[in-house]
């Protein structure tokens, strides 16, 4: 199977953005929800704390330490995407692309943010 260094590039910037996508955004925190406790925890200020962690055993705790570790679910990601690419190819390039620009548009707005320009 061939794929270029563009693609190559490109599909690693859609799996790193589909995994932050799962792991960190609040807009999937519903995907998450189901296999996560909230705990709450007073620090030293007495101010309130929330902390997600995973559910204990089973399956429920094994997609909650899964979605809990970015490096985890990127490797199933990276699967997913692929596989998509080899028996769904019409749906595999928008979605990278797009999954792409996202993930290159939030590396530029945090360099961006960190050199504190706009």
């Amino acid at each position: 199977m061939d794929i270029s260094w563009l693609e190559f590039i490109i599909f690693s910037m859609a799996v790193f953005r589909l995994t932050r996508l799962l792991v960190y955004d609040q807009i999937t925190e519903w995907i998450r929800s189901p296999f996560m406790d909230e705990y709450e925890e007073k620090n030293d200020e007495g101010e309130t704390e929330t902390y997600l962690l995973p559910k204990e055993g089973g399956v429920r705790g094994w997609f909650g330490n899964l979605l809990s570790c970015f490096w985890c679910t990127g490797i199933w990601m990276a699967i997913g995407l692929f596989v998509i690419r080899l028996y769904v190819p019409v749906v595999y390039k928008p979605v990278v692309i797009v999954l792409a620009a996202a993930g290159l548009a939030a590396i530029v707005e945090t360099w961006i943010q960190s050199k504190n320009i706009g």
